[in-house]
C-alpha cells in the first residue's frame, strides 16, 4: 500500500461539483481582481472566525510582513517568538528591519508562556504566536503579558484556522491574526493565498489600501504599498472550503484520536492537547529519537512522512548574521530532530489508518 503523507485530491474529489461550478461561475463572470467573491469571503471569514474584519491578500508570508509593517514595527525593535516555527514566521518579522527573539516552546510544541517575560526589553515592541500543528497556544497568559507591558500581540494562524483558546477562536485574541490559505491548509486555496483578521475597522482599511499598491482609489497612492491582492478565483473556491470547514475538521479529529488510542509504541512519544486548548490537527506529530530511522523504515514500507521542521530558523543560513550556534535553544534543536508528522489528510481511507497505525506499533 501506497499512503501519501498529505493528498489533497480526496478533499477536491469530495465536492469537486460545487468546485466547478465556482470556478466557472468566477470564470464566466469577466471579473477576476478584487471582486464580489473576495467581498464575500472575507465578509465569511470573518464572521466564522469572529474576528471582526478580515482582509483577503496574495498569502500567509505577506499577511505576517505587511501586519508588522502597518503596526509600525520596524529597525531597531524586537519581537518575541518561538524558536521552532516555520521560518516564514521569523521573516514576517525580519522583512520590516526588526529582530526576532527567540523563545523555547513548551511540551505541546507552541510558545513557552513562562519564558516569555524573561526575554521582554525596553526593544520589545511585540510578540508573535504560532499556533503550530493546529493546536492553540495558552492565549489566556499570553494576552496577560502583552497587556502587562503594552506590547502589540500577533498571531500566525497559517495552521490553526478554526482552533480554539477558551472557546475563542485563534487569530481573534490579539492586534492581528494572520492566515495562511496555501493548498495544504486545513482551509486551503488551490493555490497561494492568505488573508488577515482584525478587530479594529481603522487597521483593517489600512490594510485594504496597503495590498493594492498603497491605492484607496484607483491611481491615487496614500502610501508605498504592495500588491498582496487574493484573487477572485481563489476566493471563490475558499467560500466553498469554508461551507465544508466544520465537516472536514470533525474527520481529522476522528483519524488523531485514532492514533492516539492505537498506537502504541514505546519508541514514540504522541501529542498532547493542552487544557483549554483545541486542536484541528493540520499535523499529527509524533517524536523518536531515532527519527530518521523511523522515518526509512516507513518509507520502505510506503508510507510518506514529512519533518516539521529539520531546521530551526535561528540555525539556518538565512539567520547566520543572528549569530547563534547549536545549543542555543536546546528544546527546539531537540524537536528539530525528534519530530516527524504521519499522513494526515481529509479522505484518509480506515484501511490506508490502519496500515499506518499498524507499521509505527512494528517499528
Amino acid at each position: 500500500m501506497k499512503i501519501m503523507a498529505n493528498r489533497m485530491d480526496r478533499g477536491f474529489f469530495r465536492y469537486q461539483k460545487e468546485f466547478e461550478e465556482k470556478a466557472l461561475e468566477v470564470l464566466r463572470s469577466g471579473w477576476y481582481v478584487l471582486g464580489n467573491e473576495v467581498k464575500s469571503f472575507e465578509e465569511e471569514f470573518a464572521a466564522y472566525t469572529g474576528g471582526g474584519h478580515c482582509v483577503g491578500l496574495a498569502s500567509g508570508l505577506d499577511a505576517l510582513w505587511i501586519a508588522f509593517r502597518l503596526l509600525g514595527i520596524g529597525p531597531g525593535d524586537e519581537v518575541i517568538v518561538q524558536g521552532n516555527t516555520y521560518i516564514a514566521s521569523v521573516m514576517g518579522i525580519t522583512i520590516n528591519g526588526a529582530t526576532p527573539v527567540f523563545v523555547e516552546p513548551n511540551e505541546y510544541y507552541n510558545i513557552d508562556v513562562s519564558k516569555i517575560e524573561e526575554k521582554i526589553t525596553e526593544r520589545t515592541k511585540a510578540v508573535l504566536v504560532v499556533h503550530l500543528y493546529g493546536q492553540a497556544s495558552n492565549m489566556a497568559a499570553v494576552k496577560a503579558l502583552t497587556d502587562k507591558y503594552h506590547l502589540k500581540l500577533v498571531e500566525d494562524c497559517a495552521q490553526s484556522h478554526g482552533a480554539c483558546f477558551d472557546g475563542q477562536m485563534t487569530g481573534t485574541f490579539g492586534d492581528v491574526g494572520c492566515f495562511s490559505f496555501y493548498p495544504s491548509k486545513n482551509i486551503g486555496a488551490f493555490g497561494d493565498g492568505g488573508g488577515v483578521v482584525v478587530k479594529d475597522a481603522g487597521l483593517a482599511e489600512d490594510f485594504r489600501v496597503f495590498r493594492n499598491y498603497g491605492s484607496e482609489k484607483r491611481y491615487y497612492n496614500k502610501v508605498v504599498g504592495a500588491n498582496s491582492r487574493l484573487d477572485e478565483l481563489q476566493a471563490g473556491l475558499l467560500r466553498v472550503r469554508l461551507r465544508h470547514v466544520e465537516e472536514c475538521e470533525e474527520e481529522r479529529c476522528q483519524i488523531a484520536d485514532r492514533y492516539l488510542q492505537e498506537i502504541r509504541n514505546p519508541r514514540l512519544m504522541l501529542p498532547g492537547v493542552q487544557e483549554g486548548a483545541t486542536a484541528v490537527w493540520h499535523q499529527f506529530v509524533v517524536r523518536c529519537e531515532k527519527r530518521d530511522e523511523l522515518k526509512q523504515y516507513l518509507e520502505e514500507k510506503g508510507i510518506g512522512t514529512i519533518i516539521h521542521y529539520p531546521i530551526p530558523p535561528h540555525l539556518s543560513e538565512a539567520y547566520q548574521y543572528l549569530g547563534y550556534r547549536e545549543g542555543a535553544f536546546p528544546i527546539t534543536e531537540q524537536y528539530a530532530r525528534e519530530v516527524l508528522s504521519l499522513p494526515m489528510y481529509n479522505g484518509m481511507t480506515e484501511e490506508e489508518q490502519e496500515y499506518v497505525i499498524e507499521a509505527l506499533n512494528a517499528f
